[in-house]
């Protein structure tokens, strides 16, 4: 009996991934900047160490609080196609098996075979065959709202400790090129590492991220040094 070959595909890490990502990003540009901002207005360690804190605070219950809501409304969207799904297997199961075999006819495969496969499917399982094939859903993709809340919540966390850190160690007078350079540098990590988590080439995230973190540090010490001179 030949061996059946496995592929350890990387699609089902997509969810906690994006969050997990996400949340480090943020944690990093926005703790950064907020400290930025802060130095650049003329505030001392303290001032900037409390901005940091509080933002790492709330952006974490933040983040949780938006991912699990988005998640969450995903996830209801996904249970009410099921449920409709499952009433039409209900009260019309002939249009379903037809409905699927023209679903396969489409793809490309014969007609008199698509109506086969779509019978085998449905009399294995049929609403996971419809859910699959029909609305594009399965056990790799679907919504997670806890997994997504925690994620988000705890890599928004370990991102943010990053310039508090820096912070904390950096002498004030190099201070915000320290945690400029520093911050700019762990993104670019991140976004090599959550690139090679997902399969795809490093380079690009990397550049990505790192660009949208010097736009975001540069408008908060511009902010910063308009207020320090209003002041």
């Amino acid at each position: 009996m030949q061996k059946v070959h496995t592929e350890n595909h990387l699609i089902e890490r997509t969810g906690w991934l994006r969050a997990a990502v996400l949340g480090a990003n943020d944690g990093i540009i926005s703790t950064a900047s907020l400290i930025l901002g802060v130095v650049s207005a003329g505030g001392g360690r303290h001032e900037a160490l409390v901005a940091g804190v509080a933002g790492l605070v709330a952006g974490a219950m933040a983040m949780a609080a938006g991912e699990y809501v988005s998640v969450s409304s995903q996830a209801d969207t996904e249970d009410a196609a099921l449920a409709k799904e499952r009433h039409e297997l209900a009260t019309d199961h002939a249009s379903e098996l037809a409905e699927l075999a023209h679903i396969y006819e489409q793809r490309g495969v014969d007609a008199a075979l698509a109506q086969e496969v779509a019978r085998q499917l449905m009399a294995h399982d049929a609403l996971g065959a419809h859910a699959r094939d029909e609305l594009g859903l399965s056990e790799h993709t679907s919504a997670n709202p806890i997994q997504a809340a925690l994620a988000s919540a705890l890599t928004f966390s370990a991102g943010a400790a990053v310039p508090l850190i820096l912070a904390v160690v950096i002498s004030l007078p190099r201070l915000m090129p320290g945690i400029g350079l520093g911050a700019l540098l762990c993104l670019a990590v991140l976004g090599a590492i959550g690139a090679k988590a997902g399969g795809a080439p490093v380079l690009k995230p990397a550049l990505r991220v790192t660009f949208w973190g010097i736009l975001a540090m540069a408008a908060t010490v511009g902010i910063g040094k308009l207020f320090g001179t209003l002041a």
